[in-house]
């Protein structure tokens, strides 16, 4: 399909970042006419992604474990090129249904004639659709037929009688490959080593012709094993003699060896033992004549009768020793055939006997054998076709999939959908969190991630049962970080519904929601007041601490001199001044804090109806103002591109996360709608009423205190004017009567 000139392109806005929409196959089409300066990764690794890793395999046309923009435009373009219509690719099915491969084309034809192959293969000719399942297992497609285009022939019932058991005695002595259909095969290679194997055995068997080399004739194979049984322990003896001969102290270091055989019998032996076999077959003597039936190693002696009887006659003459010379005659003797035993060739087609050697070189069968192995190798191209099927399919199935997430991340960005770089939810501290991404290195990851301005918790994860683990990030949006520590379990399960265990091993410390942002001043305030509050309950426990253990030492150093102290001084009385000047101090600290108080809301009672709660609201502002306007520029700031670049991505932009999608990545608890909760368990807290008395107390002050503005309740004014210091209620009455009684006596006199 051609591509236009000029394609009219559709985008949308989402997280800071334009992106494209690919709607039609007209979209695809064209794909590579998008600027790569409008895709929104140009590069992402094969791992850490769930996404079919087959597919990320064809699409690494050099192999360097990534995929890139001019990889994915070059399969897009074949994949349409394939298909009938493009538009197939937008909503695709598991299976790839036939009529939609263009036979038109060349590639598609034979893409569809290996695809029915594939189908008659395994006995569904009459399905109209190919699926990944279909193409999952290769040996179950290829094992009805006998060629399949790998080169690889085995032993088929359908052969003739003869090339079946040519080729069975060949994989028996030179081994087999696995061809396609799973089953062991013979190839040129093998082929050509089982002939040259039989060839070499033929070869080197003529020379068992010769007469010089069978010294005994058909005996000579059973004589020279007993021979190559004792030939080095013999040497051995022989050798030990003419020491013995060169130096008489060997003699007697042989003849201790007696002590030794002391030792040994204290053993439980026997005629094999190890110790036995290790030493000579006799003692050394400088005669150099070994004894063969007497006073010869008990582990030996045995072959050494065997020796005597069925090697040393025939050759030397019977006798019941050997001389050093009768053991030269004995070796020149059985040389020659030694040598022709040493130098045997093909002793893998041994076991076939030389009479099926001979008959396998000059049956000719050899050549129906190539003929097979050459016509199996002629479908080569043809069963080649199956791997571009298996591509097509996946190209079919996944490709739409990758571009959603590639050139633009509409997936991301549908709160129905999940990324492919989603590994799945973490549940933590009353929380799923679905910004959840695999990665490799934790350190390396976290030094770049910190970019993304999210609050990050690196978590281990391990499979319950088995001994797998995974190191995964986990973006918290929404909530707050203050038990979102090193340490805290959590529960992750992946994209498949796998649990595995998660602990937090690592955290990238940023704000996570303007509510927490509203609160921190106030809890600054708190754990500021209670860190003080400890440090001066710590000191005074400190001080009551040493004043009692000083009184002790005092009182125990008085009951020895009642009248004076350890230095002869009067013991010193309780200070009551002393104390009555703490207790005053406290009281003017207060004093001073009630008098502040009431100053502010004595001000704060000065003002309007409506200007209070404008008042309270400036003071919150005042307060919580800063650190909730710092917090909200910095979620702003918040993005997917941090985490992306440090686990290998190549990210154009920085992907933004909004505080609205942030309450959407990350789930807090909340009760399900139309819950009821209940106080009635035994264990269960009870209903805290001092709410909603604080909330009755509230109002009724701040009705009183309105009612007070206007005059029309003269408790409120009474209690106004105790809080506020002024005039008593009795007071104020008796001049307000006063004034009435005088103004009253004016308008009389007036009258």
């Amino acid at each position: 399909m051609a591509t236009e000139k000029t394609h009219n392109w559709k985008f949308f806005k989402s997280g800071n970042l334009v992106q494209v929409c690919l709607e039609s196959g007209k979209d695809l089409i064209n794909l590579e006419n998008l600027d790569p300066k409008l895709w929104s990764a140009m590069m992402c690794p094969q791992t850490n992604m769930e996404f079919d890793a087959k597919t990320l395999e064809y699409l690494d046309t050099d192999g360097d474990k990534r995929i890139k923009i001019p990889e994915i435009i070059a399969a897009v373009k074949w994949v349409c090129s394939i298909l009938k219509d493009a538009n197939s690719l937008l909503k695709p099915q598991d299976n790839l249904p036939l009529s939609e491969i263009n036979d038109s084309v060349a590639e598609g034809k034979q893409l569809l004639d290996s695809a029915k192959q594939i189908l008659r293969n395994l006995g569904k000719a009459e399905e109209t659709s190919i699926s990944l399942a279909d193409l999952a297992d290769t040996k179950k497609i290829f094992a009805a037929t006998a060629f399949n285009g790998d080169g690889v022939i085995a032993s088929e019932p359908e052969f003739e009688a003869g090339i079946a058991k040519y080729i069975s005695d060949a994989l028996s002595c030179v081994g087999s490959v696995e061809d396609r259909s799973g089953k062991p095969g013979i190839n040129f290679d093998l082929l050509d080593k089982f002939l040259a194997e039989c060839k070499g055995y033929s070869e080197w068997h003529q020379g068992s012709k010769s007469g010089e080399i069978m010294f005994a004739g058909d005996a000579s194979a059973a004589i020279y094993g007993l021979y190559a049984e004792l030939k080095v322990k013999i040497e051995d003896y022989f050798t030990r003699c003419k020491l013995v001969s060169f130096d008489k102290r060997y003699e007697q270091a042989g003849q201790t060896l007696e002590a030794e055989y002391a030792v040994l019998l204290k053993k439980s032996l026997s005629g094999s033992a190890a110790e036995l076999k290790d030493m000579p077959l006799a003692l050394a003597t400088e005669k150099a004549v070994l004894p063969m039936y007497e006073h010869a190693n008990p582990a030996w002696s045995d072959a050494l009768v065997k020796f005597a009887e069925k090697v040393s006659a025939p050759i030397v003459g019977e006798g019941k020793t050997l001389s050093e010379g009768q053991w030269n005659t004995i070796k020149a003797k059985i040389a020659p055939y030694e040598g022709w035993i040493t130098a045997k060739k093909g002793e893998s087609v041994e076991k076939l006997g030389i009479a099926r050697v001979e008959e396998i070189l000059n049956c000719g069968l050899d050549k129906e054998v190539k003929s097979l192995i050459d016509r199996d190798k002629a479908l080569e191209p043809q069963f080649k076709v199956i791997s571009t099927v298996d591509k097509l399919v996946r190209y079919y199935k996944y490709i739409y999939l990758l571009l959603n997430n590639f050139a633009s991340f509409s997936d991301f960005y549908n709160p129905e959908k999940k990324a492919i770089f989603q590994a799945g939810t973490l549940y933590m501290d009353g929380r799923s969190c679905e910004l959840c991404v695999k990665v490799d290195d934790i350190g390396a990851h976290s030094g770049l991630a910190a970019s993304s301005n999210i609050f990050l918790a690196y978590c281990k994860c391990i499979k319950k049962g088995t001994n797998e683990s995974i190191n995964i990030v986990a973006g918290f949006t929404d909530g707050e970080s203050d038990d979102l520590i090193v340490g805290r379990n959590g529960v992750f399960v992946d994209r498949n519904g796998t649990y595995w265990d998660a602990v937090i091993n690592k955290v990238v410390d940023h704000p996570i929601s303007i509510r927490q942002a509203f609160w921190a001043p106030y809890r600054r305030m708190g754990k500021m007041i209670n860190e003080q509050i400890e440090k001066f309950a710590s000191s005074k426990d400190k001080d009551v601490t040493a004043s009692f253990s000083a009184s002790v030492d005092s009182a125990s150093k008085a009951a020895q001199t009642p009248a004076t102290g350890a230095a002869g001084q009067p013991v010193s009385a309780f200070d009551v001044g002393k104390f009555a000047g703490i207790f005053a101090a406290i009281g003017l600290a207060l004093a001073a804090l009630g008098s502040a108080v009431a100053s502010i809301l004595s001000a704060f009672l000065s003002l309007l109806w409506w200007q209070m709660p404008l008042a309270i609201l400036g003071v919150l502002l005042i307060i919580s103002g800063p650190s909730m306007l710092l917090t909200a520029m910095r979620l702003r700031k918040r993005s997917l591109g941090g985490i992306l670049n440090a686990n290998g991505w190549a990210i154009n932009t920085k992907a933004g996360i909004s505080i609205k999608m942030g309450k959407g990545m990350t789930s807090v608890a909340t009760l399900p709608e139309n819950s009821i909760t209940t106080y009635t368990h035994p264990y269960g807290e009870s209903k805290k009423i001092w709410k909603t008395f604080l909330v009755i107390i509230i109002i009724a002050i701040a009705w009183m205190f309105f009612a007070c503005k206007n005059n029309s309740c003269p408790l409120a004014s009474c209690i106004k004017s105790a809080i506020c210091g002024e005039t008593t209620c009795g007071e104020t009455t008796k001049a307000e009567t006063t004034t009435t009684e005088t103004t009253a006596g004016e308008t009389a006199s007036n009258k």
